[in-house]
């Protein structure tokens, strides 16, 4: 298969889901390595395709889709063993977490696409960083992170506000 029709065939996979698919799972169907994947993904990005990328694998995100949601950022610090208890209290609410976003001194901006939209997403994310035993992004920053989250209503995103407030999370 060459490499435009690959491409295509990436696309239509990603359009089919509503879950990330894994650069090991479309190798797999599309018997390439998965570094194939990550070069033809990388190749999709930068022709303006709404692929995210996660720690679940690549989603489609098409921006259409999603225009009755609202979106918020919040500006968050707490610890690191509360890292569930703030993803609980956003996804407990009805909030689905899009990213996480530190501002470092020294590299500026720095972000992760997260894609949680349930305590099992949560969950699943959590067990990740400590089977590979790495720092959550919010540690370059003494804990201060942002997280963009989508609702439905502004009321959801207002009620998320209230209680990541309420528990100490919320910076204003």
């Amino acid at each position: 298969m060459e490499g435009d029709e690959r491409r295509k065939k990436i696309i239509e996979i990603l359009h089919g889901k509503k879950t990330p698919v894994s650069g090991t799972e479309l190798a797999a169907g599309l018997g390439v390595s998965r570094q194939v994947i990550v070069q033809d993904i990388a190749l999709l990005r930068a022709t303006d395709r709404n692929i995210l990328s996660t720690n679940k694998g690549y989603i489609f995100f098409d921006s259409g889709q999603d225009e009755d949601r609202k979106k918020r950022t919040y500006k968050v610090r707490h610890k690191d063993e509360e890292i569930l208890d703030e993803l609980y209290a956003i996804v407990d609410r009805g909030g689905r977490i899009r990213d996480v976003v530190v501002e470092h001194g020294i590299y500026g901006q720095i972000s992760a696409d997260l894609i949680i939209n349930c305590r099992a997403d949560a969950e699943a994310f959590v067990k990740k960083v400590e089977e590979y035993k790495t720092k959550p992004l919010n540690n370059l920053t003494h804990g201060i992170h942002f997280h963009t989250v989508e609702a439905d209503s502004e009321e959801v995103l207002d009620r998320i506000g209230e209680e990541l407030e309420r528990k100490g999370y919320l910076i204003h």
